[in-house]
């Protein structure tokens, strides 16, 4: 019974597509999801010893639970002298600044004092939902590659997430990466006006400041290499199957 036998291999090797090709989705699926879901700061880079605008983009990972609190630490190796925040409809903010350890010498006068946490609370991030918490900032450093904001995510169900590790030396991503602000030289001999010093001089409860933002998006360029292997990995697989079916059809 030829036919039979080619009919019921023919609903084998569909069934067996159908597997395969959800088994390659969710394999793309789970190399790029993680990539793409912890905090970071929005734009990624920004010119060294200017001013500029982040946002710390915060998404709810939790089905059973809404994010009510964001922690965000400032540096306090490279503290900034001017912080200031924008509000967020239904979110309150408390800025803390800390006494430093050394002073530090600015244009502005000897520093001595720098913020060092900014909580937002109050409001919620429900299921499948993200939200921006902008902050203006600078003098950013010079000489200096990178500014690492440690944060942590609070869930109304109690559990804090701990978004506070360094990028590893290697270039890979660690399990809760800390947003990280990359510091590029400044181009040409030409940095950003500071806004005014009074108006910054208690800390970062004013009004937020305008000020130029550098750098592009902060899509993590890791999240994009496993996005782009699963997809490959996917077709692979698919591809595989198609020159099966195509071999089995040949008559012997």
């Amino acid at each position: 019974m030829p036919f039979i036998r080619h009919a019921r291999t023919g609903r084998a090797a569909r069934r067996a597509v159908t597997v395969l090709a959800a088994a390659a989705t969710a394999v793309a699926a789970g190399l790029a999801l993680p990539a793409l879901a912890h905090v970071t700061v929005n734009p990624g880079t920004a010119e060294q010893g200017g001013f500029t605008k982040v946002a710390f983009r915060v998404p709810n990972e939790r089905d059973d639970a809404s994010t009510v609190k964001v922690e965000v630490s400032f540096p306090t190796d490279h503290p900034l002298a001017f912080v200031s925040v924008k509000p967020v409809p239904g979110w309150s903010v408390k800025v803390t600044e800390a006494k430093l350890p050394t002073p530090v010498k600015t244009e502005y006068g000897e520093l001595t004092e720098a913020v060092s946490k900014v909580v937002w609370s109050g409001g919620s991030i429900g299921k499948g939902e993200f939200q921006e918490f902008e902050v203006s900032m600078g003098r950013l450093p010079e000489g200096v590659d990178q500014l690492v904001f440690p944060t942590k995510q609070t869930y109304s169900k109690g559990e804090v997430v701990d978004w506070s590790e360094a990028p590893k030396a290697d270039g890979g991503e660690p399990e809760r990466p800390a947003p990280v602000l990359r510091l590029t030289p400044a181009a040409g001999d030409a940095t950003a006006a500071p806004a005014s010093p009074a108006a910054s001089s208690g800390g970062a409860t004013g009004a937020p400041e305008v000020a130029p933002v550098a750098g592009a998006s902060s899509a993590p360029a890791d999240g994009t290499a496993r996005l782009l292997g699963g997809a490959g990995l996917a077709v692979g697989v698919i591809g595989v199957v198609v020159a099966v079916l195509a071999l089995r059809r040949r008559p012997s």
